[in-house]
């Protein structure tokens, strides 16, 4: 290779070294023109195949043309049925020259009718990248023109710069699509949800914004029965069908897993919102042939409003998914729209999350007690401690405003053992004061504790500081625990080999089994309140109350009904054999001053009723 040349190649790698996305055309153009006068040639091209379409397409040119002689204006060229020049050109893999030659008769025959030219010579070299032809670098000459061995060479290294750069401008495109889209369906990411939503909702944007957030019903199943690859498919699926649906103009995104998103382009007001949320419930719900199989999954969508200037894009996705979530928990396969019910909930979540620790560590909790009572005599025979907590702002919440939260942030452990531990100091004040020493102690425990290693070992250690009887010690669990019955019987034993005792309570509400009765060492059983608070209207509820108290008798267990209100309530669980009950007939859970007061009078003043 000639030396003028060898600084031509360097020029060109220099030049191209600095080429990305936006300047990659025009300097493409710049190089050619270049290279036209090296060269001493009339024209050039630079061109790309898109072989899944089997076209070339014209990348630059020098000169550029008024007039392109080739079949298409924008200078694509199609393989199919392409005169021999351009067919060439899509596997060609080591520079060419053609001269004037009857195999060149048609190109040379366009070009002559298009410039008036009736001669021309042409030196092609390939682009290629891992063996495939991605393109051609080609110089023309209206003329017979011979080419050099160190001329073809040099233009042999540009083409494979140009082959470097087109691969490299391809690989960033890629990552660039890749950082705002999900790669399994090419559907917006979350990234560009938020994106696109911090435009739409900027101060001074003119129009509400709606979004509907969708997730699939029992995909796990799917998944399961065929695999992930199967679930892979579907989901794409599903995406394809959400883009169709909403075309370019709407958002469309994937936001991992079974959850897509859709923003419509244009403001929807809430009857609208609902409408087009049916139709994608519609779509989605038609058969998917999976595996050989038409598989149909139902769809769950949580609807949210956010207004410019006034709400984050955060703030309209948390409401949106708050919507979603009621959707998945009254059964699925429904549309749900944010309510202000809903954003009360949601505040109250979000504070309770962010100051329970606080409000543990400064002692802004409480324990009220609620009697369980003797139906026949009102004497008082147990009492159930029952959190509180003093919040500085919402004043003293009820257990079901922060249990679960304390739960889903792994707090269920610490509040719990504050409850235990404050209720056996109780207990033994309460002894050391002449109170009842047969009165039992009951608290409410998590699943979250039960499972834990130590959980008998930190009862032992509370028993014992308190000179408490394990025997005076009842620890209530709920039948959620009995999911993973191995799991639960191993905690449970274990603490029932201290000696304390161990209650279900809302007996008859989740999994209740007589394999549980018979396996687990159960002292008693609480009758959930749902079914005492019908008692005197519902035939059904009657005759559960009346199972669970004959399954207690089967089972020599203790029975306890809750939730007693009414005295005909009081009536048919005396008929029924049930003595022991707590309710607010018989009492409201009390701080430990006033169950103080009530314990040494040891029952519920005027009772039973005349």
């Amino acid at each position: 290779m000639a030396p003028s040349l060898d600084l031509v190649v360097t020029s060109v790698a220099t030049q191209l070294m600095a080429a990305d996305t936006k300047t990659a055309a025009e300097l493409s153009q710049s190089i050619l023109r270049d290279l036209v006068a090296v060269f001493d040639v009339d024209a050039s091209f630079l061109r790309r195949n898109d072989h899944g379409t089997r076209v070339t397409k014209l990348v630059a040119e020098w000169p550029t043309r008024d007039n392109v002689p080739d079949p298409d204006p924008l200078g694509d060229v199609s393989f199919e049925n392409a005169d021999p020049v351009f067919a060439m050109l899509e596997h060609l893999k080591e520079p060419i020259v053609l001269r004037p030659d009857p195999i060149t008769d048609e190109y040379g025959h366009r070009v002559e009718r298009a410039k008036g030219i009736p001669v021309i010579s042409m030196a092609v070299a390939p682009l290629l990248a891992q063996g495939v032809t991605t393109g051609a670098l080609g110089f023309i000459k209206f003329d017979d023109r011979e080419w050099s061995t160190e001329e073809l060479n040099a233009v042999q290294a540009i083409a494979s710069m140009f082959a470097q750069l087109h691969g490299r401008l391809i690989a960033e495109d890629r990552l660039r699509f890749l950082a705002d889209h999900d790669d399994l369906t090419d559907l917006y990411n979350r990234r560009a949800l938020m994106a696109h939503l911090d435009r739409r909702l900027a101060d001074g944007e003119p129009d509400r914004v709606s979004v509907l957030l969708l997730d699939l019903d029992r995909l796990k199943t799917l998944n399961d029965y065929l695999g992930h690859v199967s679930g892979d498919q579907f989901i794409r699926v599903v995406a394809e069908r959400l883009r169709d649906s909403q075309g370019h103009t709407s958002f469309v995104g994937r936001l991992g897993g079974d959850e897509f998103v859709v923003i419509p382009a244009e403001p929807v007001d809430s009857d609208d919102v609902e409408m087009l949320a049916e139709r994608l419930r519609q779509e989605i719900q038609r058969g998917v042939t999976v595996g050989g199989e038409i598989i149909k999954r139902t769809v769950s969508i949580g609807v949210a409003f956010g207004t410019p200037g006034s709400d984050s894009a955060s703030e309209v996705i948390q409401r949106a998914d708050e919507a979603l979530l009621v959707a998945k928990k009254s059964g699925g396969d429904r549309t749900v729209v944010f309510s202000q019910a809903m954003f009360e909930s949601q505040s109250l979540r979000t504070d309770v999350e962010l100051h329970l620790q606080q409000g543990i560590e400064d002692d802004a909790l409480t324990l009220h007690y609620l009697p369980e009572v003797d139906l026949r005599t009102g004497e008082i025979l147990a009492v159930e401690a029952l959190v509180r907590w003093l919040h500085p702002t919402r004043g003293l919440l009820a257990p079901d405003a922060f249990i679960g939260v304390a739960e889903s942030i792994n707090l269920a452990g610490e509040l719990g053992r504050w409850v235990l531990r404050t209720a056996c100091a109780q207990w033994a004040q309460w002894r050391a004061d002449g109170i009842n020493p047969e009165l039992a102690l009951r608290v409410n425990v998590s699943p979250a504790q039960l499972v834990t290693a130590n959980f008998a070992d930190e009862v032992a250690h509370i028993l014992d500081e308190f000179k408490m009887p394990a025997s005076a010690l009842c620890l209530e669990i709920t039948e959620s625990v009995f999911q993973d019955v191995e799991v639960t019987r191993k905690g449970l034993l274990a603490v029932r080999d201290l000696g304390v005792k161990l209650a279900i309570d809302d007996f008859g509400t989740g999994y209740s089994s007589l394999s549980y009765l018979k396996s687990l060492p159960v002292d008693v059983i609480k009758i959930d309140k749902g079914f005492v608070l019908r008692l005197a209207d519902d035939e059904d509820d009657r005759a559960i109350v009346r199972s669970t108290i004959g399954l207690a008798e089967a089972f020599q267990l203790e029975v306890v009904a809750e939730g007693v209100e009414t005295a005909t309530a009081v009536d048919l669980l005396l008929e029924y054999g049930c003595r022991r009950a707590q309710g607010f007939l018989l009492s409201r859970p009390i701080d430990a001053k006033a169950a103080t007061a009530l314990l040494k009078l040891g029952r519920i003043d005027g009772w039973p009723p005349a």
